[in-house]
């Protein structure tokens, strides 16, 4: 089975690093992924957290895709319940204006940060990610295609600037709520199994038992995101994933610090209730040698029939993440677009 290799980059901020430099690895990453021949770059959102720098993606897809030329440049995503739809379709329709062809624009209902910050985006909403969804999502796609329905309130209202292409919709979700959306829309949709851990083959299945085919998109297409963090030697990589345990067990407690070392994550103690907690979530990752991981990455990709991957790969130093997607650009032979 062949698939094609995309990546989620969240913009981490290492521990004893500035968020200006997390900025600027995300932008020197996108270049190497290009190089490599990854299909997609996708920014992620994320609020008011001390740890990640994505808080802006529609801001970062304008310098990622001003520092590369053929990778496709998106949002992974876009949380739209904290906007307002228009705006969202103006802000995506410039990028495809400035960049076209290569613009993704990704979607996801969840909240990318605490109830209080969700309520600082958008004081007015009280209900987040409930009802106001369908029709924000209906309406963004109105805007984007240049075609509001009759008799819409804002039907004489265009998302400007007006172009020949539109940016490429995907719906995101870790549960079957984001893909009984994308299937009722008739959108593509991505599997967050960094998130999720476990069920996402079976939400596939029923994205696309339930898909209706719709005028862009007349047949599913499905791809699932993975954390992965791959090296030469399995000893290695457990090192490197040290830091990933202690960040998921400090995110379980609300703390959104930077991302520690491998050395900060080896001398903490834990009790047996925080490894348990760890192993429960060993699920969400994908981290050992190169030839481990290709073989777990291929049984994830027949098990979800998906025929592309979104990698998520966040380790202390730079250049152990870059050598990851090295060595899977190299275990999956990747071809440069």
């Amino acid at each position: 089975m062949t698939f094609a290799l995309s990546v989620l980059d969240q913009s981490p901020i290492r521990s004893g690093s500035t968020a200006a430099a997390a900025i600027r690895e995300t932008i020197e990453l996108a270049q190497a992924c290009e190089r490599l021949g990854y299909r997609r770059y996708w920014l992620a959102e994320h609020h008011s957290s001390a740890g990640l720098a994505g808080s802006a993606p529609e801001v970062l897809i304008a310098a990622v895709a001003a520092h590369t030329s053929t990778i496709r440049v998106g949002s992974g995503g876009v949380m739209l319940p904290h906007y307002s739809a228009y705006k969202v379709a103006e802000a995506f329709r410039v990028l495809e204006t400035l960049y076209p062809g290569r613009i993704d624009l990704g979607l996801g209902r969840a909240p990318g940060s605490d109830h209080i910050t969700a309520l600082a985006l958008r004081p007015e909403a009280r209900n987040f990610g409930g009802d106001e969804f369908p029709q924000q999502l209906a309406d963004l796609q109105g805007w984007l295609a240049g075609r509001m329905p009759q008799g819409h309130p804002f039907e004489r209202v265009v998302a400007q600037p007006a172009g020949p292409s539109v940016p490429e919709i995907w719906m995101l979700g870790s549960s079957d709520g984001g893909a009984a959306y994308a299937a009722h829309f008739g959108l593509p949709f991505c599997f967050a199994q960094f998130i999720a851990g476990a069920s996402g083959a079976e939400v596939v299945k029923a994205y696309r038992r339930y898909y209706k085919p719709s005028e862009r998109y007349p047949s599913p297409r499905a791809s699932a995101a993975i954390f992965v963090i791959a090296a030469e030697t399995e000893a290695e990589a457990e090192y490197l994933g040290a830091s990933r345990r202690l960040w998921l067990l400090r995110h379980a407690r609300g703390h959104v610090g930077a991302y520690p070392s491998p050395d900060e994550a080896l001398a903490q103690s834990y009790s047996a209730a925080e490894l348990d907690y760890i192993r429960q979530q060993s699920g969400r990752s994908i981290i050992g040698a190169i030839g481990q991981v290709k073989t777990r990455l291929e049984a994830m990709a027949g098990e979800y029939g998906v025929d592309e991957l979104v990698i998520v790969t966040i380790t202390h130093d730079p250049a152990a993440r870059r050598r990851s997607y090295e060595l899977l650009a190299e275990a999956f032979s990747l071809v440069p677009g």
